[in-house]
């Protein structure tokens, strides 16, 4: 017989890449889930997993397996959703996705605050560089993304609209000068954020009557953190591209200046998507309600 335990230790399974990342989402030993497996197998008297080499693959069996107890799973998650709304509770895990620095210095102070006022609640937060990619790899039920998104069937909310700026410090604009026209980016040091599968040293560009051209840049440094970029520019490092969240303060206070203010980058928004394979809970819908009144619009510079 078969219990809802082993149902969601098959249904971990299926999601890894291999016993022991398996191993390490259900914080145990591999030997104990190779184990496990193996007693799962011998009362069913099914191979459910493929042996040998390679990433972990399930056999006929297994996947069968796992279809329906997905089923069954998402029954019993709807259930125990359904009695804690009736009862006014918000509890359960929380599985967050989101970007290196939008994620620490926005996402994770929000999250923090809202299991502090919900001790029932069990929060992970998994920070990429590539966070759309990390979809694809283990659990999750918010993914938190900043700029344009491929055509993905699955519901978005957006957060709060964000620009893209071409910055630099105050320093480097005194000691440089700043160029006047996208034509004179190419005599400047230019820095990149590899954080994506995006082309950083593709801009492309909207100026004034409409114009619009695509500028490559050829960066000279570069990092797949977009706060030490930031960072950098402020140093004086050379011009930078960043988000409007991440550089309003230092526009305000003049610590960064803008390049080409006539010319505009394609917007950035901040949205959330919901994992259509995630049971629909109250956990899911407050947190994300959170993020929409806690991120709200950069104030203006």
């Amino acid at each position: 017989m078969l219990g809802i335990s082993d149902l969601r230790f098959l249904t971990a399974l299926s999601t890894a890449p291999s016993l022991a990342a398996a191993a390490r989402d259900l914080g145990v030993t591999p030997p104990a889930v190779s184990q496990r497996l193996a007693l799962l197998e011998d009362r069913l008297r099914l191979r459910l997993v493929e042996r040998g080499r390679g990433p972990l693959r399930l056999t006929a069996e297994g996947g069968y397996l796992v279809d329906r107890a997905q089923h069954i799973l998402d029954n019993v998650d709807s259930l125990a959703e359904d009695m804690a709304v009736r009862a006014g509770r918000i509890e359960g895990p929380l599985h967050v996705i989101a970007p290196f620095g939008f994620g620490r210095l926005h996402v994770a102070p929000m999250l923090a605050r809202f299991a502090a006022e919900h001790p029932s609640l069990r929060p992970t937060l998994r920070l990429s560089e590539d966070p759309v990619g990390a979809m694809n790899d283990g659990l999750w039920d918010v993914l938190i993304h900043v700029g344009r998104l491929p055509d993905l069937r699955i519901t978005q909310r957006k957060l709060a609209p964000n620009r893209r700026l071409l910055v630099a410090s105050a320093d480097y604009a005194e000691r440089v000068g700043l160029p006047q026209s996208p034509e004179e980016v190419a005599a400047h040091r230019i820095g990149v954020v590899r954080e994506n599968r995006a082309d950083a040293t593709l801009w492309p560009l909207a100026g004034p009557d409409g114009i619009e051209m695509n500028l490559r840049v050829q960066p000279v440094y570069a990092c797949n953190d977009g706060e030490v970029l930031r960072a950098w520019a402020l140093e004086g490092f050379g011009i930078v591209e960043r988000s409007e969240w991440s550089v309003s303060a230092d526009l305000r206070t003049g610590r960064l200046v803008r390049v080409l203010p006539d010319w505009s980058l394609p917007d950035a928004d901040i949205v959330a998507l919901l994992n259509p394979r995630a049971v629909r809970s109250l956990r899911i819908d407050k947190f994300v309600e959170q993020l929409e009144s806690g991120i709200g619009a950069p104030p203006m510079f």
